[in-house]
């Protein structure tokens, strides 16, 4: 069920009264349901994979919980969690891209092997592999308490706003909330709508619209000229953006309307001065699970810095290969790790000086931004590309098609949506799209409200594209 689709229109209202008019202690029973009929709506055979990951990780939770004085044994069940819940994703996602390159290399050494793999990637496996790896680490650390209820532990795992495409909740806040009674209030249903119309704002009118132009570029870049081939990776960075920024902000809204509070996962990553300020602001919730979960425990920055250089690589590598079982990934995962590091050697040996005057700091600050977008559109094109051919296609008609191909005629209402996009953006830093609104007078309020459902109504792509990051 996507969240732009007339089912979720139908779905979501259902949810929220029957959420209401049910006694607290049978809220999670309907939201259970409700999770798994949101869930099933996709391929109902997989929720059953789910299952099975769910059922381990509880009971590994327990038994953590239960021998919480005998490290070897508690360490074990961790493992034994941990190695399942991976092996799971290994097999759906990761099992058909080994294979494949296996087999390549058999037949590059003369060897006659012809095997292949393929197993359709159950819709969300790497976000909930993720969330559940969370909670059971935190049980280890002892910084949560084993969920006792399998009911509300499940929900926590299938909660369905954030299910698919995240944001990845940590068991600190998502469970907590989760047994908490939550009381109708006018507040949360204001905010939580205002939330889902800019959302489909983002995803319908602005990358939607624009992912149809992005789509002829990569699909034939030798067909259109330098100028116009670097115009779609400019389109692509703003469509990516808009399809997971735009589910991310539906997700929240989705939650907020039955009073739950859910990660903010983007914080105007175009306006980042590095790669390093890039990942602090671009799916936060992925970052910060990277962080707490690899990157710390690897010796965070508190080492040497061949050591940290070596940390960094290993986070953005996995990072890579998180996001997809292909090369371009793992490369495109490598190439922001080798800038992170790059952009701290050179730091190192420029000196800072704070009595900058602020026409000199704007622009400063205007050039780190612009850098650390061009570098980021540049990267965007290993992640959209099919494959190694179409990389190459794309930059070796960047390179010499400067006097040939063909024009990119883009609809000038491309702009239009854009460049409403691009000031909301702005004027939205370090906020969230509902608390800003109530900062603004009622008047201005409610016009903001008018011209987004109008264009919502009058102004959406007629190519209904899919989340980007479902493919994750």
């Amino acid at each position: 069920m996507l969240f732009n689709s007339i089912e979720y229109v139908i779905f979501l209202p259902i949810v929220v009264i029957l959420f209401y008019l049910l006694p607290h202690k049978y809220r999670w029973v309907m939201l259970l349901a409700a999770s798994c009929t949101f869930y099933m709506w996709f391929v109902p055979k997989y929720i059953l994979i789910l299952l099975i990951t769910i059922i381990i990780d509880y009971f590994a939770g327990i038994l953590m919980e239960k021998y919480s004085d005998n490290h070897k044994l508690k360490k074990r069940f961790l493992v034994i969690s941990i190695v399942s819940t991976c092996l799971v994703l290994f097999v759906f996602k990761y099992l058909g891209f080994v294979t494949d390159n296996l087999v390549a290399l058999c037949q590059s050494l003369g060897l006659n092997v012809n095997t292949t793999i393929n197993l359709i990637l159950p819709i969300g496996l790497s976000f909930h592999t993720f969330q559940s790896m969370s909670y059971v680490i935190e049980v280890y650390r002892g910084n949560q308490k084993a969920e006792r209820n399998f009911g509300i532990y499940s929900l926590y795992v299938m909660f369905f706003p954030q299910l698919v495409t995240g944001p990845i909740e940590r068991p600190g806040s998502l469970l907590r909330q989760l047994r908490e009674e939550k009381r109708f209030s006018y507040e949360n249903i204001s905010k939580g709508l205002r939330l889902i119309i800019f959302g489909l704002f983002i995803k319908m009118v602005v990358a939607d619209n624009i992912g149809y132009y992005v789509d002829l570029i990569y699909e034939s870049p030798n067909k259109y000229n330098s100028w116009d081939i670097i115009l779609g990776m400019f389109l692509y960075s703003f469509q990516i953006y808009g399809d997971f920024f735009g589910y991310s902000t539906i997700a929240l809204g989705s939650a907020k309307l039955i009073g739950y509070d859910i990660t903010n996962n983007f914080n105007t990553p175009y306006l980042a001065k590095s790669i390093a300020d890039f990942w602090h602001r671009w799916h936060i919730s992925l970052s910060t699970w990277f962080r707490d979960y690899v990157y710390f425990p690897l010796g965070g920055s508190r080492v040497k810095f061949s050591r940290w250089a070596f940390n960094i690589m290993v986070v953005f590598v996995i990072s890579g290969i998180w996001h997809g079982a292909a090369w371009n990934f793992l490369i495109w995962g490598a190439a922001h790790g080798l800038l992170h590091i790059l952009e701290k050697a050179i730091l190192k040996h420029i000196p800072q000086r704070d009595n900058k005057g602020k026409i000199t700091t704007l622009i400063v600050d205007a050039f780190k931004i612009a850098k650390t977008f061009i570098l980021v559109t540049l990267f965007w094109s290993l992640f959209r590309a099919t494959s190694f051919a179409n990389i190459h296609d794309l930059f070796s008609s960047l390179i010499n098609n400067f006097n040939a191909g063909e024009h990119l005629q883009i609809d000038s209402n491309i702009w239009i949506y854009l460049g409403l996009f691009i000031i909301l953006d702005v004027l939205l830093a370090n906020n969230r799209f509902d608390s800003w609104c109530d900062k603004l007078p009622a008047i201005v309020r409610w016009f903001i409200y008018f011209v987004l459902i109008f264009m919502i109504i009058t102004c959406s792509s007629v190519n209904n594209f899919p989340f980007i990051y479902f493919q994750f």
